[in-house]
């Protein structure tokens, strides 16, 4: 059993929960950084470039010209000291955008023997362009650069001095920028990966509490398979608990056909073995005395049919017990009444007992095997026929309606009837009340224990015509 379990392992729901789970956690941990580094990544890029941009107005609002329409910018007037020192990261250069594109007409000392190379793209007077590029040693720049022309206020240079475009461009390392995105990059896996362990501990701990009632409904159902419990005892969760009842339903249920088997059991063999003794005195009589053949013949066929009897009634018991709630039985009333009223006729025919089926609907039927009702019907109208005078009336009704409806069937006799205090008591397995009438006292027992297994009920009350009425509720449906 655990090595089967083991190698289908896969199937657990500790494993399907755990598996979804964690890989849920993990795409969307690493969505989330990826999306985080970005950002912080944009973030850091668009701040430099708004701080370069600062810079570079700057360099605009110093850029001046000569007599010549020549652009000069004193270094002295800028504020940032980065700009004289040599290989700082902080550049600025200015280049002619005429028709004959001049590189590093101007450069800041910072840039020393080194100029900065841009894409020869167009830019309209004003706009501030960003690129990427590299630098002094090979450094990866941000470089913001615009297009200036000198003001047509300006002194001499004539006109083609004034139109003359100028591409100003400033430009910073980008070392510290990529090196604080790793920072931030590596603290965020970092805090990633943490945030992913204790969630992984947070699903294992919310499986484990999740799934604890099934281990517990597993230790009781280990309780009831090795004998300890008769049934699933506890209470369990709301998705849990309607299996566990539908399942100690089953238990009961088994329990209650064992009980019934064992009962049977024992009953039939008590049942026949009275006629098996009276048989075996009276074969011992017999042998000592052979003028007594015909009455040992006769009490052989009476002990013969008693046995039959109760061996009908048990078989009738278990299968009332199997066809109960059987989906789909269903058998019409009507035909089952006038046939057995047809036999009694018969059997009945030398006492002239009237037998009287009042109207019913068509449509009556009882839930259930065509035998038990027979055997229910037959014995209450036998029995009625037995202690009649003149006349047995039968009639039929649907007490109720849908699902819940049930069929019952009423017999009257003008018999001597039942007294109120003797009415259980003749429901009992063996109960006569008057032995000068053939019978075996098992026809009401038999009638009382198949209706009660179909979930109906009997009722004996005092019948208009002065006799015993009997009233039979079956299920409908």
């Amino acid at each position: 059993m655990k090595h089967g379990s083991g190698r289908h392992w896969t199937r657990s729901l500790r494993f399907r929960l755990l598996a979804a789970t964690l890989a849920a956690l993990a795409v969307a941990l690493v969505l989330a950084g990826l999306l985080l580094s970005s950002l912080f990544r944009d973030h850091v890029m668009r701040q430099f470039s708004q701080s370069l941009t600062a810079q570079l107005d700057q360099i605009t609002a110093r850029l001046e010209f000569d007599a010549a329409g020549l652009p000069q910018i004193d270094p002295q007037a800028l504020s940032d000291p980065r700009w004289s020192r040599p290989y700082s990261g902080l550049y600025w250069q200015v280049d002619g955008a005429g028709q004959v594109q001049q590189r590093a007409v101007l450069r800041s000392r910072s840039l020393w023997d080194a100029a900065l190379s841009l894409p020869n793209d167009v830019l309209a007077d004003g706009v501030v362009h960003v690129h990427e590029g590299t630098g002094p040693d090979g450094a990866a720049l941000l470089l913001v650069e615009r297009t200036v022309k000198r003001d047509r206020g300006g002194d001499g240079g004539g006109e083609d001095a004034v139109g003359t475009p100028w591409r100003l461009i400033v430009a910073a390392d980008l070392r510290e920028t990529v090196a604080a995105a790793q920072r931030f990059n590596g603290v965020l896996a970092a805090s990633l990966a943490t945030l992913f362990i204790l969630l992984c501990a947070a699903a294992l701990a919310q499986v484990a509490i999740g799934l604890a009632p099934l281990r517990a409904l597993q230790r009781t159902l280990a309780g009831v398979h090795a004998g300890t419990s008769p049934r699933l005892d506890g209470r369990f969760p709301s998705e849990v608990q309607p299996l566990v009842d539908d399942f100690n339903a089953v238990l009961d249920r088994n329990a209650e056909v064992v009980a019934r088997a064992r009962t049977q059991a024992g009953n039939l063999a008590h049942a026949i073995k009275t006629p098996l003794a009276a048989m075996s005195q009276a074969a011992a009589v017999a042998l000592q005395r052979p003028e007594t053949g015909t009455e040992l013949a006769a009490l052989v066929e009476e002990q013969v049919g008693v046995a039959r009897r109760h061996v009908d009634w048990h078989l009738a018991r278990a299968r009332a017990a199997a066809a109960q709630g059987v989906p789909g039985a269903r058998v019409p009333l009507q035909p089952v009444i006038h046939g057995l009223l047809r036999v009694l006729e018969r059997v009945h025919a030398e006492r002239g007992i009237a037998l009287r089926c009042l109207p019913m609907a068509p449509d009556l039927a009882f839930a259930g095997e065509v035998q038990d009702l027979q055997e229910v019907l037959g014995n209450l109208l036998d029995n009625a026929c037995k202690w009649a005078r003149q006349e047995v009336q039968v009639s039929a009704a649907l007490l109720g309606s849908g699902p819940r409806s049930r069929l019952q069937v009423v017999i009257d006799d003008d018999g001597p009837g039942i007294g109120p205090d003797r009415r259980e008591s003749v429901m009992a397995r063996g109960a006569r009340l008057d032995e000068s009438v053939p019978g075996s006292g098992l026809g009401l027992a038999i009638v009382n224990e198949l209706v009660g297994l179909y979930g109906g009920s009997v009722r004996l009350q005092a019948a208009p015509t002065g006799g015993l009425r009997v009233e039979v509720e079956l299920p409908n449906t």
